[in-house]
């Protein structure tokens, strides 16, 4: 299933809460997204400033997980805010938004995917790196996680409008998934489509932790630091993909409580929402932004306007 993005819950269940309590709750989310977007924005700008980041893959992907999960919170704070207050839109823009979500949606975990394998190569096959990490295999790359991030949201589509009633693209409604999921084996066959691709994203990453550990033991003294917090990384981008993947299964968790108590079912959507959404999407800017020396310096010097100068040694020679 999706994630809160993708899958808001009935407006008439978030109505039954006090609209002071829903307002507190909505003006807290404004403020995290609000922050989140804040800090991803100068490191978005921090990365397109250096030709030395715009050149390296690695923060290439990085880049590319700060400009989705940044689309993706602005779309996921639009679809709360409008099932929220019961916001009635177009069906055609509706699906079109949720499909686009769930691109993004599926975009992050397969560009973490991505991460670890860059750093399997550069630790693993470091003769090898500058041959693989080349502009033209980075295009082939990106075309696959896009090709792939595509397959949920167009099988979830082409089932739609296979059993969508005649008018129905012409009429208004509050924008969630749950119109899309009309019939169970429609839920189902998206489920089994997402359990595959998780499944293939575990693997890699299991297989590159195991890689990188056995290069971590054998490394020599000096390479040791590095291929150490190789290993780290990997181990934070697991983490990140478990999140995801717990992002997927809300729905099923929700609904065991969708039949006790409504105020109890709305404040578990909404702590997941904190925690499974928005959340994950923090831990990028963590474990690039500041565990990299080179783009925290950098960043750094952005965030105080330039009034912090460079080290000699991260200077990226002046650009």
């Amino acid at each position: 299933m999706q994630s809160f993005v993708v899958n808001s819950s009935s407006s008439n269940n978030l109505l039954t809460e006090s609209s002071s309590s829903l307002f507190m709750k909505l003006t807290l989310v404004q403020v995290l997204v609000g922050i989140f977007l804040c800090v991803n924005c100068l490191m978005i700008f921090t990365f397109l400033k250096k030709e030395v980041f715009r050149e390296d893959t690695r923060y290439i992907l990085f880049a590319q997980t700060l400009f989705v999960d940044s689309t993706l919170l602005i779309l996921s704070d639009m679809l709360m805010v409008g099932t929220a207050y019961q916001y009635h839109i177009h069906m055609i823009p509706c699906m079109i938004v949720l499909s686009v979500a769930t691109i993004f949606t599926v975009c992050t975990p397969l560009t973490l995917v991505a991460m670890c394998l860059e750093r399997y190569v550069a630790i693993c096959m470091p003769l090898r790196h500058a041959d693989i990490s080349t502009r033209r295999n980075r295009f082939f790359g990106f075309l696959i996680i896009w090709g792939i991030s595509s397959i949920v949201p167009l099988i979830t589509l082409i089932a739609y409008l296979f059993v969508v009633p005649p008018g129905a693209l012409f009429s208004y409604t509050v924008c969630n998934a749950e119109f899309m999921m009309g019939e169970e084996w429609q839920a189902h066959t998206r489920g089994t489509v997402l359990q595959l691709i998780f499944l293939f994203m575990i693997f890699i990453i299991v297989f590159t932790y195991i890689k990188i550990m056995i290069a971590a033991r054998a490394a020599s003294s000096e390479n040791k630091k590095s291929t150490s917090k190789s290993l780290r990384t990997v181990l934070l981008h697991a983490f990140q993909l478990f999140l995801c993947i717990v992002q997927f299964s809300i729905p099923y968790i929700e609904m065991a409580f969708w039949n006790i108590d409504i105020i109890t079912f709305n404040n578990i959507r909404y702590s997941n929402l904190i925690l499974f959404v928005i959340a994950p999407r923090c831990l990028s800017p963590l474990i690039y932004g500041l565990r990299d020396e080179k783009f925290f310096l950098a960043l750094r010097h952005n965030a105080m306007c330039g009034l912090t100068a460079f080290s000699q040694h991260y200077s990226v020679n002046g650009k």
